[in-house]
């Protein structure tokens, strides 16, 4: 029955892909392999690509009925940013993502929230207000196309720093999504502490996994992680099944993860 999970396991969870490597080599695999992206949209793609590329890509998806979600841009940008220039530039980059919105009908955009206590902590009541004016933004932005925006922990030492985003938005199109190699690789807190803080605003799953001192990618299940602790959580709590995407970062710790799931998760949204 692994292979009837398999099967089923491709079918209902994303794998993370840049747009750049999607176009040029990974298109073919995809499809063939009847995988869900979730496509990476960094700056230099954003600028390199036209909208009729973006959409030849989407077409593709969607003859296949596959589902897809997006990554925002996150380096150097800063929705929370006390300099405007900083938050213009976030802006607009944002604005090239949302354009693309209605051409890929993602379930979701995940977007770092970017706190991190080094850098912004001594200004956090302006940081979050510049991040609470740009979120609510963006979310409004995105909610007309029943797309889900996505908030992704990086840095950020504990759920503490996240829960009070979540909190002040209060916006239905919101959600958390817990990367579980950031927990490790730059967190302070269990895994366990973070599903218990935000497991109210849990929308989706960045799964891959390290050995705590780096981000380093690696197949789930070939790490540290204690992925049995946090899919007994979900399977114990009434949240809605998140949604659940694969970051390797080398296309060998791809097959492992999908394999990891068949064995370990068989009742993540059960075949009917």
């Amino acid at each position: 029955s692994t292979m009837k999970n398999l099967k089923h396991i491709i079918q209902n969870v994303q794998v993370n892909i840049p747009f750049s490597m999607l176009y040029e080599s990974y298109l073919a695999v995809f499809l063939e392999n009847g995988l869900n992206p979730e496509i990476g949209l960094d700056a230099g793609a954003l600028d390199r690509f036209s909208i009729a590329e973006f959409t030849g890509i989407a077409k593709e998806f969607r003859l296949q009925s596959r589902t897809v979600t997006l990554h925002g841009p996150f380096i150097d940008l800063n929705p929370g940013s006390p300099d405007s220039a900083v938050r213009r530039l976030t802006r607009r980059r944002m604005e090239q993502v949302l354009e693309l919105v209605p051409v890929y009908r993602p379930l979701s955009v995940v977007c770092h929230a970017n706190f991190d206590e080094r850098r912004y902590g001594y200004f956090k009541e302006t940081w979050l207000e510049n991040s609470l004016e740009f979120w609510n933004w963006m979310a409004d932005r995105i909610a007309k196309y029943d797309t889900l925006l996505m908030l992704e922990n990086v840095y950020e030492r504990g759920p503490q720093d996240l829960k009070i985003i979540f909190e002040k938005l209060g916006h239905p199109n919101v959600g958390f999504c817990l990367d579980t190699g950031h927990t490790a690789a730059f967190g302070q807190s269990g895994l366990g502490e973070w599903i218990e803080v935000l497991g109210p605003f849990l929308g989706q799953l960045h799964l891959h996994d390290n050995f705590g001192g780096h981000d380093d990618h690696l197949a789930i299940g070939s790490g540290i992680i204690e992925f049995n602790k946090l899919f007994k959580y979900l399977e114990n709590s009434n949240y809605p099944a998140p949604i659940v995407t694969l970051e390797p970062h080398e296309e060998k710790h791809l097959r492992p993860s999908l394999e990891y799931l068949a064995e370990h998760w068989p009742w993540y949204r059960e075949p009917n």
